[in-house]
Parts: structure tokens; C-alpha cells; sequence
């Protein structure tokens, strides 16, 4: 059983330090809020002025919905998205959909999904439909079609999966040309 209190203040949201409910007591479909901006702690992490942060990735966003049970949430519009690898900023994210469990910090990317490595001397970039990150595997699959940019050039390759702990990259079908230089 949760003993759920009701505050009115960012002050107080802090001092309750407690599990987080977010509802709407007008009903469903009714805007309501008092315009409070407060951060809501995760397992792992934060929410706070459009921005999730987690041990494994961050996002900022223009919306994100909780669940009623606090274990799932949806995020539109993510843009500036960072997964870790090490502790590290590896790989930049940007959505028009995520889907995050809050409790394995997996989530699953749709619609327009552009991905880049950060400090990628070849400037390399992905654009897909569909991206899945498994936490506790740290892996990174991109099960859909990827198009892959590098120095003006594109590949098409069917389905990508990284393994951030042992390093691995397995490419699916690859078509398209690429000019190599010596």
C-alpha cells in the first residue's frame, strides 16, 4: 500500500521525496496543471524542463507522458538524445517517438529515427524507422532498413546490431556503392 500526499509547490515536491503520481483529477482528455516546473526522480535518473536523464542515455523532448503505474513512458519530438557507452557519450538520437520502460531503461525509437556517433572523424550517420536499445545487454538494434551517410555517399544496409560491451557491429544486407580512397 503507497500513502499518496497532495502538493502544491516544487518546495514541497522536493521535501516529500516519495514515489511520484501523476494524474489528472479533471478527468480524461481535460487539460489541467498549475504550471509547476519540478523534476521527477527515476530509477537511474531525472525528468526536468523537457529532459530525461538516465545512467544509460538522456533526451531532451517537446512532450513526455508517464504511465499511470510509473513503469512505462512515451516521449515525442526527442531531440539531442545521447547514449552512453562506458559512462560516456557515444552515440547522438534524435525521434519522433520513443517508448521508454522506466524500470530497465530500454526503449524503442519510430517514426523518423536519425542517429550519429559522437566525435566520428568520418562524420558517419544512420536514418531508419525503427531503433530498439536493450539496457542490460547494451545492444542497439536498428531491425529496419538503415541508410547510412558518410562523406556524401550512402549505403543501405537491412538491419544493424551494435553490442556496446564487446564492441561488435553486425550488419545486415548491404546495397548501394561506395568510393574508397587510398
Amino acid at each position: 500500500a503507497y500513502e499518496f500526499k497532495q502538493v502544491t509547490s516544487a518546495d514541497a515536491l522536493e521535501k516529500a521525496k516519495g514515489a511520484w503520481f501523476m494524474g489528472n483529477a479533471s478527468g480524461a482528455g481535460k487539460r489541467c496543471g498549475n504550471g509547476l516546473n519540478f523534476k521527477i526522480e527515476l530509477r537511474g535518473g531525472h525528468v526536468l524542463n523537457n529532459h530525461i536523464t538516465t545512467k544509460s542515455w538522456s533526451f531532451d523532448y517537446d512532450r513526455a507522458r508517464l504511465s499511470p503505474d510509473g513503469l512505462s513512458g512515451s516521449v515525442d519530438g526527442v531531440r539531442n538524445g545521447i547514449v552512453f557507452r562506458k559512462g560516456k557519450p557515444y552515440l547522438r538520437i534524435s525521434a519522433k517517438h520513443i517508448t521508454v520502460n522506466i524500470s530497465t531503461l530500454d526503449f524503442t525509437a519510430v517514426g523518423k529515427v536519425h542517429i550519429e556517433r559522437i566525435d566520428d572523424p568520418e562524420k558517419r550517420s544512420f536514418d531508419t524507422d525503427l531503433v530498439t536499445w536493450t539496457n542490460d545487454a547494451k545492444v542497439l538494434r536498428m531491425a529496419h532498413p538503415s541508410y547510412v551517410h558518410s562523406g556524401g555517399q550512402t549505403l543501405v544496409i537491412t538491419n544493424i546490431t551494435v553490442n556496446f560491451d564487446d564492441d561488435s557491429i553486425r550488419l545486415g544486407k548491404v546495397s548501394g556503392g561506395v568510393e574508397l580512397h587510398r
